[in-house]
């Protein structure tokens, strides 16, 4: 096998001041990634400690059951209202929909058109707002309404006729209480 000729610098070439540079950065960067990993370390620990301080807690706090006494749960605010919430949508969602869009559509014609319905479920009024082409179609609208079987006390709120409008159509609210139908 030959013999390999490596040359190293002789001590003419070698320049110490870098080379002392260029570690004591590295023992800086090493510093500061030790402490980091120090901080880190310790933020695990404080958490890890605060949920097994929090399990201790929920488990000192829970009742033991019993099989024969009936367990009494206490809500919180925030689930009380969370329910509340639940039982309004509910409601919404048991609405007589079919049969207040059936009556609806009877009473309505070409002429009208209706932009938005808001039902309120606690008072069983629903909320109509639309426009008409002209005021003898909006009062005829307003009266098949409260000759539905399924609507009583129909009232027109507010119109208004837009001027701007070549045509001047007629925007309007009205109200109307559904009857309960069982």
């Amino acid at each position: 096998m030959p013999r390999l000729r490596l040359k190293f610098p002789d001590h003419g070439q070698s320049v110490p001041h870098i080379d002392y540079s260029i570690l004591f950065i590295g023992l800086l960067i090493l510093t500061g990634v030790l402490l980091q990993f120090q901080q880190i370390t310790e933020e695990v620990n404080y958490w890890t400690n605060r949920v097994e301080r929090l399990e201790k807690q929920q488990q000192q706090k829970a009742p033991p059951r019993t099989r024969g006494t009936p367990r009494v749960k206490e809500f919180s605010q925030e689930i009380r209202k969370e329910i509340i919430q639940a039982n309004a949508v509910l409601d919404q969602m048991n609405l007589p929909w079919e049969a207040l869009f059936d009556s609806i559509e009877n009473a309505a014609t070409e002429e009208i058109a209706l932009l938005s319905l808001q039902p309120t479920v606690s008072s069983r009024t629903l909320r109509i707002s639309g426009e008409a082409k002209n005021m003898s179609e909006l009062l005829d609208f307003v009266e098949a309404l409260e000759l539905e079987l399924t609507f009583e006390n129909v009232h027109l709120l507010n119109y208004k006729i837009k001027q701007d409008n070549p045509h001047r159509p007629i925007i309007f609210l009205l109200t109307a209480a559904w009857i309960q139908t069982s």
